[in-house]
């Protein structure tokens, strides 16, 4: 068997491992029947059958060595057919990723400017744990706060998350989310209130919830109608600062860890908020876009958001936008 430990590859053990294996299991089924049959042999046969038997495992030998010899073979050429594929999928990958890449890149940087620099909207096309936007400015203290948006859900049933704000030490401090078949909920510390608004028609809305830390007042405002309000929402708590605003994820840590079941799938544009109730009136005046008050605490300006993951902007006029829908 000398002639065997050519084939011994010092840089593929596994593969020598695997000869030595089928080796001993073809020695045991070939050589050890011959070993066991050789004193029956001898003692009922002629004085050369001691040379016939070793004639015939001699022969069983070389037929071991042949097998063995075309199982490495088989082995070396599988291995090298591995290491062929590995590296052509691994091509294939890197160049699908740089591809990508140079996607994402593209739209995460879009246009120089709007114009003016409020008509834009964010679009995250698909449902995913990693598109999103991220307001660069934080809120401070809030004892009462008015947010507005326009959004457009593509969801097929609950719209997920349109904007989330976490602080350190609370990740819902500030949550508007519907999930699966759950209502429209905002929740503040932690602490909800089932919204009765409907958005899943994919058509343009113009959403408000206020809410005041006085006995913790709060309304909620579809298309410049009032459709909910309640009290006992976190009463007497103040929204805690610098924290982190996203749109389109809910966040599970400070800035991260997206559950993409809770995504939002869509667009969404005009994102303000104010450190007071605003008045029917005014919201109203929002909806119907005869008014532009813009938020006295965050502001929907194009250099103030930055997208990620592949969520981009896009030129938008809300009034034009909402009265196609």
């Amino acid at each position: 068997m000398q002639s065997l430990l050519e084939f011994y590859d010092p840089q593929g053990p596994a593969w020598v491992q695997r000869g030595g294996s089928v080796q001993k299991a073809l020695v045991q089924q070939v050589c050890c029947p011959a070993a066991q049959e050789l004193p029956a042999r001898t003692n009922g046969s002629a004085p050369t059958a001691p040379a016939l038997a070793r004639d015939a495992l001699h022969t069983k030998m070389e037929q071991l060595e042949e097998q063995l010899l075309s199982k490495i073979l088989t082995l070396q050429k599988e291995r090298q057919a591995a290491s062929t594929d590995r590296s052509q999928q691994q091509h294939n990958i890197e160049k699908e990723l740089s591809s990508l890449q140079n996607r994402v890149t593209e739209l995460e940087h879009g246009p120089l400017g709007y114009s003016p620099p409020d008509a834009f909207k964010v679009t995250i096309p698909v449902q995913n744990n990693y598109m999103y936007a991220r307001v660069k400015k934080s809120l401070p203290e809030l004892y009462a706060f008015t947010i507005c948006m326009w959004l457009k859900s593509k969801a097929l049933a609950g719209i997920g998350t349109p904007f989330s704000y976490s602080v350190p030490s609370q990740a819902n401090e500030i949550v508007l989310l519907e999930w699966g078949s759950n209502p429209l909920e905002l929740l503040i510390n932690d602490k909800v209130a089932q919204l009765p608004l409907s958005l899943k028609d994919k058509a343009w809305h113009h959403v408000c919830v206020a809410w005041t830390t006085r006995d913790g007042k709060w309304s909620a405002y579809q298309d410049g109608e009032q459709r909910g309000a309640g009290e006992n929402l976190a009463s007497w708590h103040s929204i805690r600062p610098q924290g982190v605003i996203i749109l389109g994820q809910e966040q599970d840590t400070l800035g991260g860890r997206f559950d993409a079941t809770q995504a939002f799938v869509g667009e969404l544009a005009q994102f303000g908020v104010w450190d007071h109730m605003l008045a029917p009136a005014e919201i109203l005046a929002l909806a119907n876009c005869t008014s532009h008050l813009q938020g006295n605490v965050i502001q929907w300006d194009d250099q103030a958001v930055e997208v990620f993951g592949g969520a981009s902007k896009a030129g938008f006029a809300a009034c034009e936008e909402g009265r196609k829908a």
